[in-house]
């Protein structure tokens, strides 16, 4: 006896086949330029989280400057500390000491000057890197080593420095980042520089 075999059923089964694979292409397909899109979104936040931490430091940089180059270090022969400039005229001639400070020794006091009132602390033709100048001059930010540790591409940085609107003991500072064409602006940070002069440290010798 001869048995007949068909083989309809595999031609079904390979059509099924047929018509998931197209599927699953037709689905990579679809996701390719979103996964484009998200790869891309993901170096432009990098690049822009490198950008903060370059302004995060030249921030941290900038406030380390006196509060003002020409008076904060007027007494400096006397402590060789950051003093208050009596900005508002505030502070008591006879005890140095402004609304807030501590009668103790080693705590702020005020300088020891009278003709420092009224002065413009920020001005657009100081020279210098301090707190003075308004507007600094644009600064590169590469890695000619281009290690790991590094930024991964040249920046360009700009510090600017306002006076506070309601507070004229307040100076801002605002850093910002660009790309290396200088135009380009990847992120802007903020921070504030107080004139509050300097503390020291009692020391005791043994």
């Amino acid at each position: 006896m001869v048995r007949r075999k068909t083989a309809l059923s595999r031609f079904a089964f390979t059509m099924i086949e047929l018509i998931f694979a197209i599927v699953v292409i037709a689905i990579a397909v679809m996701s390719l330029p979103m996964m484009l899109q998200i790869t891309s979104k993901g170096i432009e936040d990098n690049i822009v989280q490198e950008a903060i931490f370059a302004a995060s430091a030249e921030l941290m940089g900038a406030t380390s400057y006196y509060w003002d180059n020409n008076r904060s270090m007027e007494d400096m022969a006397y402590s060789r500390l950051e003093r208050v400039v009596d900005v508002d005229g505030d502070c008591n001639a006879s005890t140095r000491l402004r609304p807030g400070h501590i009668n103790q020794p080693f705590h702020r006091r005020c300088l020891d000057s009278n003709n420092n009132l009224g002065v413009n602390y920020t001005d657009g033709e100081a020279t210098g890197v301090g707190l003075n100048r308004s507007v600094h001059d644009v600064v590169g930010l590469d890695n000619e080593a281009a290690e790991a540790s590094g930024y991964k591409q040249e920046y360009k940085s700009q510090m600017a420095i306002t006076q506070g609107l309601s507070d004229n003991n307040v100076k801002v500072l605002t850093a910002s980042v660009f790309e290396d064409d200088g135009v380009t602006l990847l992120t802007s940070l903020r921070i504030y520089s107080a004139n509050i002069g300097e503390i020291d440290y009692y020391k005791r010798k043994f």
